[in-house]
Formats: C-alpha cells, structure tokens, sequence
C-alpha cells in the first residue's frame, strides 16, 4: 500500500476505536475513555504501520517498540488513574453541562475529531515504517537515549505524583517532590521530549518534515490547549496561595532550578 492509503487504514482504524469509545461513554456517563482511546490508538497505528508498510525493517521494529511502549504504558497509566474508579474529568463534566441539547450527538463528533487527532499524530510513525534506507547508528542512539530519558521521565514524574496524593497530609498543599521541585509539569515537558525521537528514526526520509508535527503539535497542545491552561486553573481554584507561589518560584515547563520562595 501507498503512505496515502496506510494513512487512510489509521484513520479508519482510529475513527472505529473512537466510535468504540463513544458507546462506552453514552453508557457509562464518563468521557474520559477518550483519552485512553486517543494514546492505546497511536500505539495500535504504530504496530499496523510497522507491520504493512515496506521500509527499512529495522526503522519498523524501532517504531514499534518506541511507538508502542510510550503508547501502552501511557493508555495504561490514564485508565488506572483517570478513567477506572474515578469521576469523570471535570473538562468533559463542563462539557456535558455546556451542551444541554443533542448532548450525545456533540460528544460523537468530538470523539470522532480525536481519531482525526490520533491518525494526524501517528504520522510521525508512517514516515519512519516507510523510509527504505538504513538508519545510521548516531540516529539509532540517539533516538533511544532521547526515548527512554522521556519515558523513563514521564514514568518517574507520574509516580512521584501518586506518592504525593497518596498521603492525606498533604491534602490543600502543591507537590514539590523530586521532578516537580524543578518544573510545574514535568510529566509535560517529558511527553513532549518523546515525540523528537521520530524525527531521529525517519532522518534520509524525503517527508521527514512531517515527523516535525509529533512536537510541534504536542508542544501548541500542552501549552496552548488543553495541557497548562486547563491544569493550572484547577490548581490555583483547589490550591490558591500555594499555587501561586509555587507558579513565581518554578519553571512552568522545562525543568530549571528553582527561585527562591518568598
């Protein structure tokens, strides 16, 4: 098949999941499945892109374990901790209340703009399955110190979080505990880390300019959309003061040292 119509299959693929993924909000009354959906189905694309395109077939095995492992370690964190048990995010809450007519009409179309997402981030990965030379080894390498440091990051800046909540007594207060001591949103800035790799696999790639949407939009995405903005105004409505403070001394994204707190 041609890049077009593997991009075509990944759509049709991500707009099924999507559409999964609806009946099971209609039923549950919880549209957080959707960000679930959105991450287990770039990992699904990157495994189907490997397997049926006809590139280099060790970019392929590459992309499927880099792809593949960020993916379902990260659709696998959202549904233990987002998604399973747990009340439905307060963005879709505001969501249903916003849309009082055809509520579930409005929700079908929004899931099916995310399998739009999903195929548009996935793109990065079909590049790389179709580049037929070989990779030089500087790509390699770097392409998988860059992978695990942003997974091995995020992984650590998740579960540095966990612990914090975990404890009562911290309840009211901002977690400032390893990672988060030097940037507001480390898990942030190492999802978007991770999307650089891409770039690295498909280097000699004619349309390796396309890997450039993975960061590019990821970065509009956590910045911009619904990454900060949104996270940072539930912060400073449950925490305060305490927020505010921990806003003047630390790095909003990329991990610094921290200023001095009043």
């Amino acid at each position: 098949m041609t890049g077009l119509e593997l991009f075509l299959v990944g759509w049709a693929t991500a707009t099924l999941l999507m559409a999964l993924a609806w009946v099971v909000q209609w039923r549950t009354q919880d549209a957080g499945v959707v960000d679930f959906t959105w991450a287990a189905g770039l990992g699904l694309l990157a495994l189907g892109y490997a397997l049926l395109a006809n590139g280099d077939p060790l970019r392929r095995i590459l992309v499927a374990i880099m792809a593949g492992g960020w993916s379902f370690r990260l659709a696998a964190y959202l549904l233990l901790n987002r998604v399973i048990g747990k009340p439905e995010d307060g963005r879709y809450q505001r969501l249903r209340a916003h849309w009082r007519q055809h509520t579930q009409l409005k929700f079908f179309g929004f899931f099916q703009a995310q399998a739009l997402l999903t195929a548009v981030f996935a793109a990065p990965f079909l590049v790389v399955a179709l580049t037929p030379q070989r990779l030089p080894l500087p790509a390699i390498f770097t392409a998988v110190l860059i992978w695990l440091m942003a997974v091995g990051g995020e992984a650590l800046a998740d579960r540095q979080l966990a612990a914090w909540r975990a404890d009562s007594a911290h309840r009211g207060r901002t977690c400032r505990a390893g990672l988060w001591r030097y940037s507001r949103h480390p898990n942030y800035f190492f999802e978007w880390l991770h999307w650089w790799c891409y770039p690295l696999l498909a280097w000699g790639s004619p349309a390796l300019w396309l890997t450039l949407l993975g960061p590019a939009l990821m970065l509009y995405t956590l910045l911009k959309v619904t990454g900060i903005p949104y996270t940072e105004q539930q912060a400073l409505a449950s925490r305060g003061d305490d927020y505010r403070a921990y806003q003047r001394s630390t790095s909003a994204f990329i991990p610094w040292f921290p200023k001095q707190e009043a």
